[in-house]
């Protein structure tokens, strides 16, 4: 009776351990030898050396920390449109979407700075008619001959 007991034993035993090993064969995920293609799409050649990028959410610009200064690449126009002046102690950018601010770091200062962005939308109302002053610091357009 002993003998039967363990023979039942070391079954049992058996069965849970094939079981345990199918059902991670099933859960965990297997290594499935893929191919992956690439393209490089573009490659910026800088006048300085970059520390840091960070893109916007929108992927319409590229912010490139360099040393002393943030350099604002615009993706349409494939090219670098503004220049921001920091410390050089700054060495590390990230870009917050949400307050459309930058935030930079420093390890040696122990410090971080947060930068808000502005978008200023220029309108061309050359040839246009006006009121008032022609190089008023304000303009107010109106839209108003839609049809």
């Amino acid at each position: 009776m002993l003998r039967r007991d363990t023979y039942f034993k070391r079954k049992r035993l058996i069965f849970w351990i094939f079981l345990g090993l199918v059902a991670s064969w099933m859960w965990v995920p297997q290594l499935v030898p893929a191919d992956l293609e690439w393209t490089v799409k573009k490659q910026l050649n800088l006048d300085v050396s970059p520390l840091d990028i960070s893109p916007s959410l929108d992927g319409q610009w590229i912010f490139i920390l360099a040393r002393g200064e943030i350099l604002v690449y615009s993706v349409s126009e494939d090219r670098v449109v503004n220049r921001i002046p920091v410390d050089k102690a700054f060495d590390r950018l990230t870009h917050s979407p949400r307050t459309n601010s930058l935030i930079l770091s420093s390890r040696t200062e122990k410090t971080v700075k947060i930068i808000e962005l502005e978008l200023i939308h220029k309108i061309d109302i050359s040839g246009l008619p006006f009121r008032g002053s022609e190089h008023a610091r304000v303009t107010i357009a109106v839209f108003s001959d839609y049809q």
